[in-house]
């Protein structure tokens, strides 16, 4: 993604998971970011435009950004688990990152960065999951971000009050009204974007300022 971008592999339960990890040009470490991409099935990949737009975004505000792709996806070992074992994997992904960003930060004397997921489509779904796994261990991510959440398409998990959800308007891959739907019930505020597709065609330089508005 630019200069700072590295490749790594970590050992998950189907074997490799390959993870591309974007850190900020300049300044402190604000915190580290897991990045979910869209539907691997159906070309979802870590280089997925709008998962680019969310990483940009957040490294901007100080975010160590790690971005795994899925099983099956590139050099990810396994295949599709509808799922299941990429939430076990994104596990792995956090453990990781905050493994990595406690020893680069020693001096922190072991106070946690704030840990932000952040997902596209299907890595919404994927990390409704995760942020379940982690709250119920009592090491809960800070921010929950999800574009394009895949309410029609899969169970999306109950969020924290503060998550950011990010919509299209003419979204006809996720009808805006199944996100509507799955919000209601949890009073949980939906960002609607007027004129804007599933995959923000045209509105991604409009995405990326509302994401550094909303999240600074």
């Amino acid at each position: 993604m630019n200069a700072q971008t590295s490749v790594i592999g970590l050992n998950g339960a189907a074997g490799r998971i390959d993870v591309a990890i974007d850190h900020p040009a300049q300044g402190a470490v604000r915190g580290i970011a897991v990045i979910a991409h869209p539907h691997p099935l159906y070309g979802g990949t870590r280089d997925n435009k709008v998962v680019q737009t969310m990483a940009r975004a957040l490294l901007a505000l100080g975010f160590v950004c790690w971005r795994p792709d899925f099983r099956g996806v590139g050099d990810s070992a396994g295949v599709h688990d509808e799922g299941g074992g990429e939430t076990d994997d994104l596990i792995v992904v956090v453990d990781a990152a905050r493994a990595a960003q406690a020893e680069a930060h020693p001096e922190a004397d072991g106070a946690a960065l704030p840990l932000v997921l952040a997902g596209f489509s299907f890595g919404t779904f994927v990390l409704s999951r995760v942020a379940a796994r982690l709250a119920e261990a009592g090491k809960p991510a800070s921010r929950l971000v999800f574009i394009g959440a895949a309410a029609s398409r899969f169970t999306i998990e109950t969020v924290p009050a503060d998550t950011l959800v990010i919509h299209g308007e003419l979204d006809d891959t996720v009808p805006l009204q199944s996100v509507l739907d799955w919000a209601r019930p949890q009073d949980l505020p939906v960002v609607v974007i007027p004129g804007a597709d599933h995959f923000f065609h045209h509105r991604l330089t409009g995405l990326k300022q509302l994401l550094l508005r909303e999240l600074r």
